[in-house]
């Protein structure tokens, strides 16, 4: 925990975004870090989780950390919770809640609100188009016989 709170800082020292980091451990070893990028990378993404957890997978060469643990500085945001669910890391580990960061301005509360709504009542309005032909390539994967599942 304390490298990742190490990496906090580094990305406030630095001025990459946000005061946050994160590591991925597989057997107690470090295999990914990161920090907060977004505003120095122009990614929205840049999350410490996401760099932590893409990072991992580049070493490790795989896209799946089942077996790691994650620990990042703050409670991980919706974005990063579902890259975690993705990567399939076992366990999590958290420094400061959500509360505290919504205390500094990262408040994560509306996306969880959102995420609560039903699709037809979101704030970003979402309209199915085109399904039937889109539904080709879900066929087409369903009967490839050398898939990779994940």
């Amino acid at each position: 925990m304390r490298a990742a709170i190490r990496l906090s800082l580094r990305a406030v020292w630095r001025g990459t975004g946000g005061p946050f980091g994160a590591v991925v451990v597989k057997d107690g070893v470090v295999v990914g870090r990161g920090w907060n990028a977004v505003t120095s990378r122009n990614d929205p993404t840049a999350h410490a989780e996401v760099m932590a957890i893409r990072a991992a997978c580049l070493r490790l060469g795989t896209f799946t950390l089942s077996g790691c643990e994650l620990y990042a500085s703050c409670e991980p945001c919706p974005m990063c919770l579902g890259a975690i669910h993705w990567a399939r890391i076992g366990r999590v580990f958290y420094a400061n809640t959500r509360q505290d960061a919504a205390a500094i301005g990262f408040d994560d509360a509306r996306f969880y609100a959102e995420l609560a709504r039903p699709a037809a009542k979101r704030r970003i309005r979402m309209r199915p188009l085109l399904r039937v032909e889109a539904l080709a390539a879900f066929e087409a994967w369903r009967r490839k016989s050398d898939r990779v599942e994940y």
